[in-house]
């Protein structure tokens, strides 16, 4: 899986996933940071975050060529507003994170208290209705072959949910398994070691595992987002939203700035050897 996934999409190797766990990880903390740090609450929270993604989308969408600047910020959005969203559809109608601004202007329900097996299962169901529109679209799932407006709306589509869902089964490990925050980031990293060994395997298909690993990394950066921002006494490090959110985002931007670099060097022409012209005879 080392090819280029579309003309408008990075590579994916090692540092693409990195990259992505650290967009995941972000995308906790500071959805965290908005909801509950800054008591914005769930609901208003993920109205605005949704906007964000939406603007993100629409400059990726309109783009002509891959710029990790564009891409990045698109995952980073889906995770950030994925991390609202799996908390308003799993949590209950606590006003606990609000301000009394927020309050007084009536932001809705702070959260539907479906809880994770059901908010998991709604999720699961829509992420496979995505799929069957792709199948029944006609465009193959073959990551690397994504070259349409309607392939690529579909690709961030599933992105978006997959976040989503990732972000409810890295709750539910984190808060409901037992395992706890470092529990459940060790679970899902022995997941993800099993993925890469069945990459080896002739018989399964590389975009099945490129989805499965998809959808797993957002628990990992959740449980990773919860560790380093819960309490102690919780099981975390107590590292606070702003600051976990600030460090992060600095690693981000300079992985994006190096993926963008290597993309303009990738960009300029290597100059070739000239070939010697043939010399005259000169004249006796």
């Amino acid at each position: 899986m080392t090819k280029s996934v579309m003309k408008k999409l990075p590579e994916v190797t090692l540092a693409f996933w990195i990259m992505k766990i650290a967009a995941t990880t972000l995308g906790e903390t500071a959805g965290d940071l908005f909801a509950q740090t800054l008591r914005l609450g769930y609901f208003l929270t993920t109205i605005a975050l949704f906007a964000v993604f939406v603007v993100t989308l629409v400059i990726q969408l309109r783009s002509t060529r891959y710029n990790p600047f564009f891409y990045w910020t698109v995952i980073l959005s889906t995770s950030m507003a994925g991390t609202t969203m799996s908390d308003f559809m799993n949590r209950d109608d606590s006003t606990k994170y609000l301000s009394g601004g927020a309050t007084s202007l009536g932001w809705g329900p702070q959260g539907l208290g479906l809880g994770y097996p059901e908010g998991a299962a709604i999720l699961i169901s829509l992420l496979l209705l995505i799929f069957l529109g792709w199948k029944l679209s006609g465009m193959t799932f073959q990551i690397t072959e994504i070259v349409t407006f309607r392939g690529e709306a579909l690709f961030w589509s599933a992105i978006l949910v997959s976040n989503t869902l990732g972000t409810s089964m890295g709750d539910f490990l984190s808060d409901s398994s037992g395992l706890g925050y470092l529990g459940g980031a060790a679970l899902v990293t022995g997941l993800l070691l099993l993925l890469v060994a069945l990459m080896k395997v002739p018989a399964v298909p590389n975009v099945l595992l490129f989805w499965i690993a998809f959808v797993l990394t957002r628990p990992l950066g959740a449980t990773a987002g919860d560790l380093l921002t819960k309490p102690v006494a919780k099981g975390g490090l107590d590292l606070g939203t702003a600051g976990s959110s600030a460090v992060l985002l600095a690693v981000l931007f300079g992985m994006m700035a190096y993926a963008q670099l290597k993309e303009r060097r990738a960009a300029v022409p290597t100059p070739q050897a000239e070939t010697p012209r043939p010399q005259r005879a000169g004249r006796r």
